[in-house]
């Protein structure tokens, strides 16, 4: 059975007649299109736009969704009868891949299209593999906390330990997903892998003569792969639509898998007892910075949307935007502005950017948008100032949670002032 499949649907209806049974296959079809595309991470309201399209197509009268993390209901109209079905959605499965290709198909879905057709098609992406497999998979996190290690200040020691580190945590990841293992005990467990690996690989590495001088930054590093960007970011384009209730379970989800993360996170640190005080980050020549923070931003980028299941075009689509818009946010923040307006910046750049790649080239906007702010994301800030209040550090962990706070409402603010361009 798909992964996909719900565990259960019910059925009212009303009229001079009972519905026929196009309708209730009607309703069964767009229950599952929506189950399928909110699952793989799209936005509340683009799923409902893209339900009311397939409708349309169909002949029905009218459609009403509601959506929230783990169900989705709808209510379809025809010819005076109605139906209305209730499907489970399940677990978040984050996959761009299946967002642009149900996007494609909704667009070009028939008028007249009958139920069958519909879902004998979805039945087929449904059934899809993986582009990407679960070592190449590890390996484009490994590249990508080396690469987080690097922009957050740290060496060529740390980049190595954190790549290493994300690579086997991502690698756990993979394997407690197959077996559909708690999400939440999941992401706390995989932070424990990585982030005890960086310990092990910086503690192997100290052996062989290497020196951490920036350890907190590649410690860090080591597990910002489970910052959850899709869902925080979708939940925030949704409050925006008014789409309250899926982005309200949506942000509560994000939120869960940062405090998962945050506990595997300090246990590590309780046993190893890491210091995680900010130190001077690494000095190198500002060009060099510069050439050298870009390529790190475009692997990482690019990395992220491999995780994201993207299209090899997609992928370096991502981090070409990320290499942009990160050097921007980078460099504005080296000429002495604030980090939230440099975030806010730099967000509006990927959104505007997103809106153009979505129109000329029908890439879905999520697949473009989200690989480049998860690399601008203060998941540093975010994991130290839970880590600081657990260890009742409370003026530290206050300063820590202000700059996340307000980094995150930039880059949100950001995307924000980008869809003004194209939403109403």
């Amino acid at each position: 059975m798909s992964t996909s499949e719900p565990n259960a649907t019910f059925f009212r209806t009303t009229g001079s007649n009972a519905p026929s049974t196009a309708l209730s296959e009607a309703s069964e079809v767009l229950l599952r299109f929506g189950a399928m595309m909110f699952r793989a991470g799209n936005t509340a309201t683009r799923t409902r736009e893209w339900i009311e399209a397939i409708a349309r197509k169909m002949g029905l009268d009218a459609v009403s969704v509601s959506l929230s993390l783990d169900s989705i209901t709808t209510s379809v109209r025809d010819s005076g009868d109605w139906v209305v079905a209730m499907r489970d959605i399940g677990p978040p499965v984050i996959n761009a891949w299946r967002i642009a290709q149900l996007e494609r198909f909704a667009r070009t879905v028939q008028t007249g299209s009958v139920p069958k057709e519909i879902a004998a098609k979805l039945a087929e992406i449904d059934a899809t593999a993986p582009r990407y497999s679960a070592l190449q998979i590890a390996a484009a996190v490994g590249l990508a906390s080396g690469s987080f290690a690097f922009i957050n200040g740290a060496a060529a020691p740390e980049m190595v330990a954190a790549g290493i580190g994300g690579a086997i945590g991502q690698s756990l990841r993979s394997l407690l997903s197959h077996h559909q293992f708690n999400h939440y005990g999941a992401a706390a467990l995989s932070a424990m892998a990585a982030s005890g690996a960086y310990v092990a690989a910086a503690a192997l590495a100290r052996q062989a003569g290497f020196d951490f001088a920036h350890y907190p930054a590649g410690f860090i590093a080591s597990v910002l792969f489970l910052v959850p960007g899709f869902p925080l970011i979708a939940g925030l384009f949704d409050l925006l639509q008014y789409q309250t209730v899926a982005a309200v379970t949506r942000l509560a989800y994000g939120i869960m898998i940062l405090l998962a993360v945050a506990l595997g996170l300090s246990l590590v640190i309780e046993v190893a007892g890491i210091d995680l005080s900010r130190q001077p980050t690494l000095e190198l020549a500002y060009s060099l910075k510069l050439v050298l923070r870009a390529a790190a931003s475009f692997v990482a980028g690019g990395a992220f949307a491999m995780v994201f299941n993207s299209y090899p075009r997609t992928v370096l689509t991502a981090g070409l935007v990320a290499l942009g818009a990160n050097s921007l946010r980078l460099g504005l923040s080296d000429m002495g502005m604030m980090l939230a307006p440099a975030a806010f910046f730099a967000a509006l750049v990927v959104g505007l950017v997103a809106i153009v790649a979505d129109r000329r080239f029908n890439v879905p906007r999520m697949a473009t948008t989200v690989a480049p702010i998860v690399i601008m994301m203060p998941g540093v800030y975010a994991f130290e100032m839970i880590v600081l209040f657990n260890h009742g550090r409370m003026i530290e962990a206050l300063q820590a949670s202000a700059s996340c706070g307000f980094i995150i409402g930039a880059l949100a603010m950001g995307l924000s002032t980008a869809r003004f361009f194209s939403t109403r």
